[in-house]
């Protein structure tokens, strides 16, 4: 009851007699929650009105369920982001799952909606938050107690049950990533077709782990996502082991074999051909399969793995790893060895590790030691009487074939460090895989017979003196160095060196980006990238048909060959209208469900559908890095790998805090207590 001569509290408390203020009926677009009683004249919100939450003072009324007229932006900024409307907004997302379990069984209807202890909410929230900063689980107790000693409300007002004690983190993450893994199968079940991403790695006990992500698209608005669907530890074994994980992820997220259009596999630290089985092993499966590279992938798209079989590289890694361990803690004036310091900080190299690191796909590694190689033979050879180590390395150091085989290292790695940017840009242009991949192959295989920039340079820079004691042979001298093993024999030994190591780069590439997979992708930009068409409308008439046909034998299970051929000139037309748009823009129109783009052309909308679901991006690249990155911390935290595939999945997946559905994760968790206490009775 409102006292006698008193307005209710949200009808004065922001008027303003002074300045006149209306309703702004474009404030309902922008905040669905809003209405507006036209006889009353006064503003409320639907959410608070619902559920009314009582606050800490045990009243559910607010100015936004008992009505304002405080007809201000600011007003309603305000309220969208209280703790009130927060937790109205928890409360009927509950009511709504509630009342989609019971659908069918009308005599629980009459349950008593229940509201949501913010006590549990503020427990599960701090569980959520550490995961994503990636805080130690032991941390909980102390941050809730440091939450409750700056007056948080919703813990100091009401005692949680057992249930929420810190010792429960790992079931609180579970619970929560069950909520973020039933959102990824309605993304699943929702997008017609999905790509999937497996990632093989070894930790520092050299446990084998397998990393899995899905690229969908969403019909109602056709973008994409990427999510993690896990980590799972791997036994010793080959091609078959990871082929039935991957299987069995599939059937547990309901992931239908036809909906399986790209499969994307890399191996950082494994041999590839491992990997490699899991395609043709799941091609049988997956009708519309196309394995693909991980184009997503920021390591090097030069694994120095794929050319073990080149002996000298295994010799000069040992030896540049060898200078590293043994300089890189150097605290002198030198500016050279300070450099091989920056190396370890700028590419996270940890000389602690027991896995070996390959230098020899390491850039910055490799200029640094060509930049400080003076510096580190003048030093090596001042030790040398002392050090047994430092002697060796200095006459392994001198050796024409150890500088020379640097020098190739730097014509070749930026090659492969450029045509990884590529990948990573956000809205890569398809079109320009099948040129790259082809221009870098040829730059290779000219370097075979032309040397590149930086080994000319160095053969041009040897200066030559007569040897006194070997009449027709010299001496070769760089920077002031006299460099042994430079006569004929060892010198033609290093050409075949430097044929083998080439074509085993270039084979290394074109086996990552076989013809096949090039002419897909070629096929999708020349189709959906309007920037590819002609300039002139004349001259569209023969256009893409070669690449359309491609595109039809290929995905001929779901489309229909000849309407697809019939509609392609209408279709072409209205592409090259479209000009402004990009080759992602282009094909999120075709799918969107609502388009008229996707009513007139359904076969290019599928086609659309499932070039969008290609494993490409930053977000994606983003995603990957971050899971390697955990699985390399996690496992040493976590001795059995308990929980550790939930935790990655909140720091990975999880949405802001604030938008995040703790009350669907508090029914799953008392829900997973429950049954755990009930199992332990019966035992």
């Amino acid at each position: 009851m409102v006292p006698p001569g008193k307005k209710p509290a949200g009808e004065t408390s922001n008027s303003n007699k002074k300045c006149k203020r209306y309703f702004n009926e474009h404030w309902k677009e922008e905040f669905t929650w809003l209405e507006f009683d036209y006889e009353r004249k006064l503003m409320f919100c639907i959410e608070c009105r619902q559920a009314l939450v009582k606050n800490k003072h045990g009243k559910a009324e607010n100015a936004f369920t008992v009505g304002t007229d405080n007809f201000q932006r600011h007003a309603l900024l305000r309220h969208v982001t209280s703790g009130a409307h927060r937790q109205a907004l928890a409360v009927n997302r509950e009511q709504l799952a509630f009342e989609t379990r019971i659908h069918g069984h009308p005599e629980l209807r009459s349950v008593i909606k229940v509201e949501v202890n913010p006590a549990k909410v503020a427990v599960l929230a701090t569980v959520y938050w550490m995961a994503k900063e990636e805080i130690r689980d032991e941390k909980c107790s102390s941050l809730l107690d440091f939450q409750k000693f700056n007056l948080c409300q919703a813990l100091l007002a009401s005692e949680h049950s057992e249930y929420y004690h810190p010792s429960s983190v790992r079931e609180m993450q579970a619970a929560i990533a069950k909520v973020l893994h039933n959102e990824d199968r309605h993304r699943i079940k929702a997008s017609p077709f999905v790509g999937l991403v497996v990632d093989e790695t070894v930790d520092v006990l050299e446990h084998r782990n397998l990393a899995m992500f899905t690229t969908t698209v969403s019909p109602c608005n056709g973008q994409t996502s990427a999510a993690f669907l896990g980590s799972f530890e791997l036994p010793a074994g080959e091609a078959a082991t990871v082929t039935g994980k991957v299987g069995e992820v599939m059937r547990s997220f309901g992931i239908p074999t036809m909906k399986i259009t790209w499969l994307s596999t890399d191996s950082a630290s494994l041999v590839a051909e491992r990997l490699s089985g899991v395609g043709t092993a799941l091609t049988s499966l997956c009708p519309l399969l196309t394995e693909v590279h991980c184009l997503s992938h920021r390591s090097s798209l030069l694994p120095a793995e794929s050319i073990v079989s080149i002996e000298y590289l295994q010799k000069y890694e040992t030896t540049v790893d060898a200078v590293y361990r043994l300089y890189s803690s150097f605290r002198g004036e030198s500016n050279g060895l300070q450099e091989l310091r920056s190396v370890l900080d700028l590419c996270e190299i940890d000389l602690g590790s027991p896995k070996a690191i390959h230098w020899t796909s390491i850039f910055p590694a490799v200029e640094a030691i060509d930049s400080s190689w003076p510096t580190l033979v003048l030093l090596l050879e001042s030790e040398a009487e002392r050090s047994p180590v430092a002697h060796g390395l200095c006459e392994e150091l001198k050796k024409f074939q150890f500088v020379a085989f640097t020098k190739i290292l730097l014509d070749v790695l930026p090659i492969f460090q450029k045509l990884s940017r590529f990948f990573q840009i956000e809205d890569f242009d398809l079109s320009i895989l099948k040129p790259i991949v082809s221009a870098t192959a040829t730059t290779l295989q000219a370097q075979k017979s032309a040397s590149g920039q930086n080994l000319q340079e160095f053969l041009n820079e040897m200066n030559e003196h007569p040897r006194d004691d070997r009449e027709g042979e010299s001496r070769l001298y760089y920077k002031g160095v006299e460099l042994a093993n430079c006569s004929k024999v060892h010198l033609k030994h290093f050409e075949r060196l430097k044929e083998s190591y080439l074509e085993s780069v270039r084979g290394n590439l074109l086996d990552r980006f076989p013809s096949s997979v090039l002419e897909a992708i070629s096929s999708f930009s020349a189709i959906f990238n309007p920037k590819c068409y002609p300039q002139s409308l004349e001259d569209i008439g023969s256009y893409g048909v070669s690449e359309l046909n491609f595109l039809l034998q290929a995905y001929s299970r779901v489309v229909v060959s000849e309407r697809a051929l019939s509609d392609f000139p209408l279709f072409k037309r209205i592409v090259f209208s479209l000009s402004q748009l990009s080759f992602k823009d282009l094909c999120v129109k075709l799918v969107y469900s609502n388009s008229e783009m996707h009513e007139l052309f359904p076969d290019f909308a599928v086609l659309a559908a499932i070039a969008l679901a290609l494993p490409l991006g930053s977000v994606l690249a983003e995603k990957i890095s971050r899971g390697r990155e955990m699985l390399k911390r996690g496992r040493s935290r976590r001795t059995k790998d308990e929980g550790l595939s939930d935790l990655m999945k909140i720091a990975i997946d999880g949405p802001a805090i604030n938008e995040f559905d703790f009350a669907l994760a508090i029914e799953y968790y008392e829900s997973m207590r429950e049954s755990g206490f009930i199992v332990a009775q019966v035992k």
